[in-house]
């Protein structure tokens, strides 16, 4: 079925095709569109030209490109996707549009429940060493899903050992599909990561990111 909307745009900052770096999805061939403008600033962001304005394009246009580059995952990104109102949307048109399955990466700072149902959503929890911190929106805490995964970025002990008593006091593990903790790069060295998750016992996945690994976007 063809997305049959209309003509609405959305700012985009780029789009391309790419193995999928992070999440459970890590290692599948992806199609990113990443949106431009993000209400935070994070100390370690890998993508600060996606804060710039933009190009508008046609919602119908992306939902095209996507089902040309036929690609078993699509990912709506940023900056911050949940900041235009044409993001519910896009999702819903990819959705409609094909048999892949569609994620959002979102900071967690705004209202999870305006992602279409069928949408997959990757949520971080900023740590107090992303410059970030009280930025997650605690009325999000009672939108999870089965399906979501929850995503931790640490630069340091201090960032893994307040991620470890979020995820405990929330329960995370027994409300989404995965908690996932990662490294900053270039900060923290990933075999430290991964020591500290051994020693925690805390039910979460270590994940480096795949895509840098790889040298791609």
């Amino acid at each position: 079925m063809a997305y049959s909307g209309g003509m609405e745009s959305i700012p985009v900052c780029e789009t391309f095709a790419s193995i999928q770096g992070e999440s459970t999805y890590a290692g599948y061939a992806c199609w990113f569109i990443r949106l431009s403008g993000c209400n935070l600033t994070c100390r370690y962001c890998d993508t600060p030209h996606a804060r710039s304005a933009g190009a508008p394009v046609a919602i119908s246009d992306l939902v095209l490109e996507a089902k040309n580059a036929g690609l078993p995952l699509v990912e709506i990104t940023g900056g911050e996707p949940l900041l235009h109102d044409g993001f519910a949307a896009l999702a819903a048109g990819l959705i409609v549009a094909g048999t892949w399955k569609v994620l959002v990466e979102t900071n967690g700072s705004l209202d999870l429940s305006v992602v279409p149902e069928s949408v997959i959503r990757i949520v971080d929890v900023k740590c107090p060493g992303s410059g970030a911190g009280g930025s997650f929106l605690p009325s999000n805490l009672e939108q999870f899903r089965d399906e979501d995964e929850i995503k931790f970025v640490v630069t340091d002990r201090l960032d893994f050992d307040w991620s470890c008593r979020f995820i405990e006091q929330h329960r995370l593990p027994e409300r989404v599909h995965a908690v996932l903790v990662s490294p900053v790069r270039g900060v923290l060295d990933p075999r430290i990561l991964a020591e500290w998750v051994l020693e925690s016992k805390c039910a979460i996945q270590l994940q480096v990111p795949l895509h840098t690994r790889l040298g791609m976007p």
